[in-house]
């Protein structure tokens, strides 16, 4: 693919250096567009030698060419990263003061951008406003996620790692080679409005049980994959509400969001949401035990010895607790994170989780050390109440949560 990568003046301009070695890496044909603002974090020469190609920065450079539209043209694929709050507000606005604005107003690619910024900056009511506009134009964002940011400051606004960039960006590429639009201009695939008038819920992350004030038994899980289920939904027209317990990544625009920490409290909020809608995914990660007690305060060494025994009590089994309760018309979706040594033996304990719990569908995957949890990608076997096979798919979390979310979709309206 021909790759336009466009790099806004903000700090982490210096990791746009490594998203650009990921897609040269995968084989594609690499394009800097670098506002002179960027120039001042990342030098020229370094984007040539990782890109192989000179880097366009000047809107008047080869008039002759008309390069200011060229570049968008040729573009199968255009990454912004980092993309800066004014980057955000000028492309809400359809402004063209620089080489890149106008590559992306004369170009019918799909558009992935990657905000970072101070986390005011990022909450600010404006830039929520600019984001909606783009998503609601189909450009996809990245990010921002929560970490370190400039100087001591800390929280959302940090841009996503380059090589979930670079995930991300190929798989809304290759979503558009297999579902084209008629207009060409969006960067989502042409999933239609198949969820208008829904109304769906999905839980994320991972629940926490507290032992004292300071410390917590909990589980890896990011919350990606549930956001982006949120994320996808809402891009189908519907109505939906997020149940987030600890998520590493920013919940969606454009959803309405309850936290929540424990599955005690998980558990009161999904069973007051579930009846209100017409889907629950139940994609959280749910702590199966909590202690039996907790300290008031912090737990001390000298206290306790080399030892410490905690003593564990099972929680409330959310999913079945859910699937039991009358839904005529409604649909359960539970998901099951496993250890298996193999597809057989996965399916073995998805058949046997499914005919417990008593939901209408269970969407399984393998997670280990390095794999399913904390990750950019997913591979996921959904089944059915019979425990049937519906559906297997692989790639990011956002193309598994829109080849899901057309399963669903499909049960609900009785399509075949």
């Amino acid at each position: 693919m021909n790759i336009v990568v466009g790099i806004t003046g903000g700090i982490a301009a210096y990791k746009a250096v490594n998203v650009i070695r990921g897609l040269v890496l995968a084989g594609h044909d690499v394009h800097v567009v670098a506002t002179e603002a960027a120039l001042r974090f990342v030098g020229r020469p370094t984007l040539e030698a990782i890109s192989r190609n000179t880097v366009n920065t000047d809107l008047y450079e080869a008039v002759a060419e008309v390069r200011h539209v060229a570049i968008g043209q040729a573009a199968d694929l255009i990454v912004i990263a980092p993309a800066t709050a004014n980057t955000i507000a000028k492309l809400a606005h359809g402004l063209a003061d620089d080489l890149l604005g106008n590559t992306v107003l004369a170009s019918t690619a799909p558009v992935v951008i990657a905000p970072a910024m101070h986390t005011e900056m990022w909450q600010n009511p404006a830039t929520a406003a600019n984001v909606e506009t783009l998503r609601s134009r189909g450009i996809h964002l990245v990010g921002p996620v929560s970490g370190q940011l400039t100087g001591k400051d800390a929280g959302v606004g940090r841009m996503a790692e380059p090589d979930d960039i670079v995930a991300e960006a190929l798989a809304v590429a290759s979503a558009r080679e297999r579902h084209p639009t008629r207009s060409g201009a969006s960067a989502e695939p042409d999933r239609g409005r198949d969820l208008e008038g829904r109304r769906v819920l999905v839980t994320a992350g991972g629940t926490r049980e507290p032992l004292d004030p300071v410390r917590f038994i909990g589980n890896r899980s990011s919350g990606r994959q549930g956001v982006a289920l949120a994320e996808a939904a809402r891009d189908r027209g519907a109505s939906v509400t997020l149940i987030a317990a600890h998520l590493e990544v920013p919940p969606p625009t454009g959803v309405t969001v309850l936290r929540v920490e424990t599955t005690a409290e998980l558990l009161t909020a999904t069973s007051a949401e579930a009846p209100l809608h017409d889907l629950t995914i139940m994609a959280a990660a749910v702590a199966d035990y909590r202690p039996v007690g907790v300290a008031d305060g912090k737990i001390k060494k000298a206290a306790t010895g080399e030892r410490l025994t905690l003593e564990l009590v099972q929680n409330p089994d959310i999913l079945a607790t859910i699937s039991a309760e009358p839904r005529t018309g409604r649909l359960i979706v539970g998901f099951a994170a496993e250890t298996a040594a193999s597809p057989e033996e996965l399916l073995e304990l998805g058949r046997a989780k499914i005919a417990r719990k008593g939901s209408d569908y269970l969407v399984l995957n393998t997670v280990g050390w390095t794999t399913g949890f904390a990750t950019a990608d997913n591979s996921v076997t959904v089944l059915d109440a019979s425990g049937d096979i519906v559906l297997e798919a692989s790639g990011s979390k956002t193309s598994v949560a829109d080849d899901i979310l057309g399963v669903f979709a499909a049960a609900l309206t009785g399509a075949p």
